[in-house]
Order: C-alpha cells, then sequence, then structure tokens
C-alpha cells in the first residue's frame, strides 16, 4: 500500500509517493507556483505596500493536477493501491473565502483587491493590528497570552484578519469564511471544512478547545466582537485523524481512487517531526529552509517568553508541543547571494563548477571561528523568537576594507546558528530540556560548513534527517494513519521516519570561541531588540515616509 503526501511551500508544492511498509520514497513531482510570492504588485500589477506578502489559491489547485498525475507515471503504481494522502502547508497563510469555499480573489469584483488574497505566512503588513491585540490582552490579563511567549505575531490568523477589517472592511463583510490554506486545499479535496487542531493551537488562539471570549474580540473592534460565529467557522479535527475521502471530481483530477482517506491537514514544520522519529519529548527539530522553524514535545507546559505558542497535541498527541522559529535564514543567505556578491566571485564559482553558495562555503569553510572578526544579527526578516518584532532588521559588525564575500557568508550562517542557541536557552530557563538536536530541510541536506557551525554554536551534536524532503514524508506517514495502515504516529514514525547515520559533533576549540562570539551576539541582541536603540525602527519610518507609504 502506498500514500502520498503533498508539501505546501513558499515557492512551490511537492508531492511524494511513500511505500507504507517502510517509508520508501518511490517517486516525487514539483511544480512551481506561476504566481510565487506575490510582494510588489497584483497579478494586475496594482502595487502592494511594504511588508505585504500574499499567494494565489489558484497556484495550489495546480499543484493537485499537476504533482500526482506524475508520480503516478514515474512509479508505474497502481492508483488502486494508494491508499490515503495528506498535505502540510506553510502557516499562518489564510485566505477569504464564500460559504461554498470559493476565495474572494477569484470573482471578478475581487481580483484587484489586495485583501482577497491568501496573507502568506511572511505578511508581515499586520503589525499594526498583531501591537492591538497583545495591548488589549494585556490590559484585559488575558491569560492565553502567556501560552505565546507574552506576543502574538502579525504572521498569524487573527492579525490578518483583523487588518482587513480595519483597512477594508466592505472585503471584511463579503467574508463568509476566514480559514488556513491548509484547511481550504483539504475542504476542495473532500467537500467537508475542517480546521486541524495545530493550526487553531498555534496560530488561532485555541487553547484548551477554546478561542478567547466574544468580548475580547468585541475590545479589539465592535465589529469583530462576532468574529467566531460570522467568520471561523468549522470544527477542530485532531492530527493523525480523517478529515474525510477525496471527491469523485478531485480524484478523476488526479487519476486516484475516489473515497480514500484525506487525512487532517498540518503544518509543514510539525508534520517533520515523526518523519525524523522526533516523536518523544527533548528532541527539538529544526526544519531549515527559507525560514527555520523550531518544534519540540514535552510532557508538560511551560511559559517560555517569546515562543510562537505551546499546545497541548499540537505535534504529537499526548504530548505538549511547542514551536519557535526564526523568520529568516535561507532567505538571508539568498539575499546575500544575489544582491552583495562581487562578479570576480561569480566567475570563480563558475570556473569551479560550483553554484555561488557552493563556492562562498566552500572558501568560507577554510577560515577558522572569529577570524573574519564579524559579528551579526539573523534579523533581515525581523525576528521571531524569541523577540517576536518584524520591526527588526539586520545588522553586520566588525567589517573593513579587508572584508570579503566570503566572510560575510559565514558571519550570516553563524548569526542563525546564534538566533538558534538563543531559542534553546529559552526553553531551558523555564525548564523544558532540550535533549537532542536534529536538522532536517533542504539547508542542512547541502550545507557542510552550516551543520558544523550549528553544533558548535549550540554545543550539542546534530542528528539529520533522512529524506531531502521531510515534511511530504511526514504528511504520507499522516495519511497512512488516517487510512488505519498504522493505529497512530508513533507506530508510523517507527516504520517509516528516518535518520541518516551521521551525527556532527561539537569541536571543542570552535565551541570555545563561539561562546565568545555568541556573547557579543546577545549584547546586541539585547541592545536592538529591547528597545535601547530603535534605530531599526526609525529607519523603517523614514523609509515609510520617504515613499509615502
Amino acid at each position: 500500500m502506498y500514500t502520498i503526501g503533498i508539501d505546501f511551500g513558499t515557492l512551490s508544492g511537492r508531492a511524494l509517493l511513500v511505500d507504507t511498509r517502510d517509508g520508501s520514497e518511490i517517486a516525487t513531482a514539483v511544480f512551481d507556483y506561476p504566481h510565487g510570492v506575490m510582494d510588489e504588485r497584483l497579478p494586475s500589477g496594482k502595487r502592494l505596500g511594504p511588508e505585504w506578502a500574499l499567494q494565489h489559491p489558484q497556484d495550489y489547485l495546480d499543484v493537485f493536477e499537476h504533482t500526482i498525475p506524475a508520480v503516478l507515471r514515474q512509479s508505474g503504481v497502481d492508483p488502486q493501491q494508494v491508499v490515503g494522502l495528506a498535505v502540510d502547508f506553510t502557516a499562518s497563510s489564510p485566505m477569504p473565502a464564500k460559504a461554498d469555499g470559493t476565495p474572494l480573489c477569484f470573482l471578478d469584483g475581487f481580483k484587484d483587491e489586495p485583501h482577497a488574497y491568501v496573507k502568506l505566512w511572511k505578511h508581515h503588513a499586520a503589525q499594526p493590528q498583531a501591537d492591538k491585540i497583545n495591548a488589549v490582552a494585556r490590559q484585559r490579563g488575558e491569560s492565553w497570552l502567556k501560552r505565546y511567549g507574552g506576543k502574538y505575531s502579525s504572521e498569524w490568523f487573527f492579525s490578518k484578519l483583523l487588518q482587513i477589517l480595519e483597512e477594508a472592511p466592505a472585503i471584511y463583510r463579503e467574508i463568509d469564511v476566514f480559514i488556513e490554506s491548509a484547511d481550504w486545499v483539504n475542504w476542495q479535496l473532500t467537500g467537508v471544512l475542517k480546521r486541524n487542531t495545530c493550526t487553531a493551537g498555534y496560530k488561532m488562539l485555541v487553547q484548551d478547545g477554546a478561542y478567547p471570549s466574544a468580548a475580547y474580540f468585541a475590545a479589539l473592534h465592535p465589529d469583530f466582537g462576532d468574529v467566531i460565529a460570522a467568520k471561523v467557522k468549522g470544527e477542530f479535527a485532531p492530527l493523525g485523524g480523517k478529515a474525510g475521502t477525496l471527491s469523485e471530481a478531485m480524484a478523476a483530477q488526479m487519476g486516484l481512487p475516489a473515497g480514500i482517506a484525506v487525512a487532517v491537514a498540518n503544518v509543514d514544520a510539525h508534520v517533520t517531526a515523526p518523519a525524523v522519529k522526533a516523536t518523544q519529548p527533548g528532541v527539538m527539530v529544526m526544519i531549515m529552509g527559507t525560514s527555520t522553524c523550531h518544534i519540540m514535545s514535552s510532557e508538560s507546559m511551560e511559559e517560555v517568553d517569546g515562543m510562537c505558542g505551546v499546545v497541548d497535541g499540537g505535534i504529537v498527541d499526548g504530548l505538549y508541543g511547542y514551536e519557535a522559529g526564526q523568520s529568516g535564514v535561507g532567505d538571508i543567505f539568498a539575499w546575500f547571494v544575489d544582491h552583495a556578491v562581487p562578479p570576480e566571485y561569480h566567475e570563480a564559482a563558475k570556473k569551479a563548477g560550483l553554484n555561488l553558495h557552493a563556492y562562498l562555503e566552500r572558501e568560507a569553510a577554510q577560515q577558522k571561528p572569529g577570524e573574519h572578526g564579524l559579528v551579526a544579527l539573523d534579523w533581515w526578516n525581523g525576528n521571531r523568537s524569541t523577540l517576536v518584532d518584524v520591526d527588526l532588521s539586520g545588522l553586520l559588525l566588525g567589517a573593513t576594507l579587508a572584508t570579503r564575500a566570503p566572510d560575510i557568508y559565514r558571519a550570516l550562517i553563524e548569526s542563525t546558528a546564534y538566533g538558534t542557541r538563543e531559542i534553546i536557552e529559552a526553553f531551558e530557563a523555564r525548564g523544558v530540556e532540550v535533549k537532542e538536536l536534529v536538522a532536517a530541510g533542504g539547508l542542512p541536506e547541502k550545507n557542510g560548513l552550516l551543520r558544523q557551525i550549528y553544533a558548535d554554536v549550540t554545543g550539542r551534536t546534530l542528528k539529520l534527517g533522512g529524506s531531502s524532503q521531510s515534511p511530504a514524508l511526514g504528511a504520507a506517514m499522516h495519511a497512512a494513519v488516517a487510512a488505519g495502515v498504522y493505529p497512530d504516529i508513533h507506530a508510523a514514525a517507527d516504520k517509516m521516519g528516518k535518520l541518516k547515520d551521521e551525527v556532527v559533533t561539537p569541536i571543542p576549540e570552535n565551541q570555545a570561541t563561539y561562546n565568545r562570539l555568541y556573547a557579543e551576539y546577545k549584547t546586541l541582541y539585547d541592545y536592538f531588540g529591547r528597545g535601547a536603540n530603535d534605530a531599526m525602527k526609525r529607519l523603517k519610518k523614514i523609509r515609510n515616509e520617504v515613499r509615502g507609504e
């Protein structure tokens, strides 16, 4: 028997056909979103303001149409042997829709309206609304705020919905259902609207089975008091459960049998835990790509400063699931390579037969820790944990006329490792032990220097996920549970999960140097991040004023 996991990322969607007996990856296909990330203008040409990041839901439907027939063709597997499928998704990436599931942006009257589209996870233009959500919660003494590290983010569900109400009330009135894209694609697959407990808990303020009170929402805006009944319909469904069965229409489009199990949707980071056998307490999984999400389960519920949330059963049933993260990691390296590397390095990389990332990694690996004299703050896309502040920006300190591109490339990698260490220390300060680190995703798969730096900076051995597409594998594992192949995700992880044999161990002399550099990072972190010097925010304000935005 086989299952299919469909991983919806920031720029593309991937389908993975998996053998449920042992997790063997039989075939994969990727479809790049035609609309990509809309952060400058809509398809119509209408310009977007700063900090916007939208997507088009048609791209998600196109992923099903292109990738699933492709993996069936590649594999030669009889579609009748496929017993289930599951999706994972970036989060929080919600969209406004009508009662029948039609996204507002599909309708002629709304194609030129930015608020009618999916607000991608890295849409940061709802920061004023996030500030209000936090201020009102503190004024009212709302107890749930502590479970989100004391701050609700602009990246999350209600910040984005409140932004629509305040900036485009006519659009808000047209919304029948505001829904995470993960749950929307399942709705299209099954015809059934259900909301997964993962995004409900981490992004939608659902704690102990309930939303905050109507009085709290009304305190945010008089027209927000009935937001749950009016805009956020749908029952909760647990991870590993069955959301429904594949409809006749979608089955015909994809070449699969109608009626097979469709698992409850999940978040891309969280679904990765079982794929790397991290279903036990104290194992922190770093899902490293354009950003990094840190997830971990524990037997106890603690309130950890600056975390993205703690949810009962948020990762695996029976344990409290913690989430933290860094808003930019791979995106930072890509920014540097795309915009700041001199031509001679492009030419040298070409001569060496390497892409620019690989060439800079090779050159940077020849240095000892501290040799470049630099330290950087990893805030090029804001700070998710532990400061929860999208208005922060990047910083590089120590540059001279002798500083070279490989020096900066290494310093940027180190900065992201320091950010991870800050998160680990925040957990352990509250008594949540981090026993093991597991790295998954494209970055640790490709970059040996990065793997060693993370081990040296954190002072911990680093295990590596055994699949280059762990989220899709994790989704396929949840599909196996939903289809009844395994009784629970623990059993599926035991048979289908993968780790590499390689373990990266800290080098003591490197670790000693990085302890000194991390102390410098922490000084800058607190100085620029905790209000002593708000220069980054003042610069953004000046930028926006000059642009007239």
